[in-house]
């Protein structure tokens, strides 16, 4: 087991890639006894190792996949990257950014969030076809709105617009109903050495829903304690 402190970014990046296919990759943090956040957020459990893959997995997607309450309550910021990875993607033929795709059923979502304000890309918000009329019309400042009847349909929609490649950071809602329609390809889970205690969800919230397999693809850890788990469907390439 290998330790993400003693690779590149070249290494790393190789080690989770980018499909040859559409793919919705998840990103999620949680601690030892599977508290998905501390005091409300998940940033209490990460450490640096887990915000560098963070940005690494940022760096290899076409769109970032996530609800408007985790946008919120983790206070996103524009999605931006640094000079060396908008110079990976761009090497690749690809955006220099990803695209932020926000999912919001009721669109309560504020124009001057940073996150949608200051995007250095477009956004783009999925919602569904009874949304309100006029929060539509506030958002259209600053984003792409879209409509489709479910999240199947929106992930096909978000591929018409080139974003083949996404990545959910949740939150927990989102996670539920996305693995509730088995649509996710793939599970990145970064378990922090922490009891975090009672109190705190898990990584996935909603409706009970069929168990779905996956496969172990790699796992590695860090000098501070972290475990890093890379899980796919198991008909996905384990290489």
């Amino acid at each position: 087991m290998r330790s993400a402190a003693e690779v590149s970014d070249g290494e790393l990046a190789a080690w989770y890639g980018r499909a040859d296919r559409p793919w919705l990759r998840a990103n999620f943090v949680a601690s030892a006894d599977g508290a998905v956040a501390v005091g409300g957020m998940s940033t209490g459990l990460s450490g640096a190792q887990d915000r560098r893959l963070l940005k690494l997995l940022r760096m290899l997607c076409d769109g970032l996949l996530v609800g408007a309450n985790t946008l919120r309550v983790e206070q996103y910021r524009p999605l931006t990257l640094d000079a060396d990875r908008r110079r990976w993607r761009e090497e690749r033929g690809l955006a220099a950014y990803p695209r932020l795709v926000v999912v919001s059923g009721s669109l309560d979502l504020d124009p001057d969030l940073p996150a949608l304000a200051q995007a250095p890309v477009r956004p783009l918000v999925l919602t569904s076809p009874d949304a309100p009329t006029a929060r539509r019309d506030r958002l259209a400042g600053v984003a792409d709105v879209v409509a489709a009847p479910d999240l199947r349909a929106g992930l096909a929609l978000l591929r018409t617009r080139g974003l083949d490649q996404l990545l959910c950071e949740g939150g927990p809602s989102l996670l539920g109903s996305l693995t509730a329609d088995d649509l996710v390809d793939e599970l990145c889970l970064t378990v922090s050495p922490l009891l975090a205690g009672a109190g705190a969800g898990r990584i996935t919230a909603g409706a009970p829903h069929p168990p779905r397999t996956l496969a172990h693809v790699h796992t590695h850890t860090d000098p501070e304690g972290f475990l890093y788990l890379r899980h796919t469907r198991p008909e996905a390439p384990t290489s």
